[in-house]
């Protein structure tokens, strides 16, 4: 039997380190948003390569320090990534 693609199961949250998020224009953070979202609505599992984020990075930092030593937080609210969302009334 072949094996098929990973579907579905996306969100639709987009998480970026603080300092990106604040020097991005309103249109950037928009349309990072919007792909998440589109990709997510349409059953895929990852938005549009053509909708990265470019110099998110540090040259030369590791996974381990993306994570560790940056404030991440969510484009759409501006709430900490790994905040729980279910807070909405």
């Amino acid at each position: 039997m072949a094996k098929s693609k990973t579907k579905g199961g996306g969100t639709k949250k987009v998480c970026l380190p603080a300092a990106k998020v604040k020097s991005m224009s309103k249109s950037e953070r928009e349309a990072v948003v919007r792909a998440k979202r589109s990709a997510a609505s349409s059953g895929k599992y990852k938005r549009s390569s053509n909708s990265n984020v470019k110099g998110a990075r540090k040259k030369g930092a590791t996974l381990r320090d993306w994570f560790e030593k940056e404030n991440w937080i969510n484009v759409a609210t501006g709430e900490p990534c790994g905040a729980s969302s279910k807070k909405k009334k």
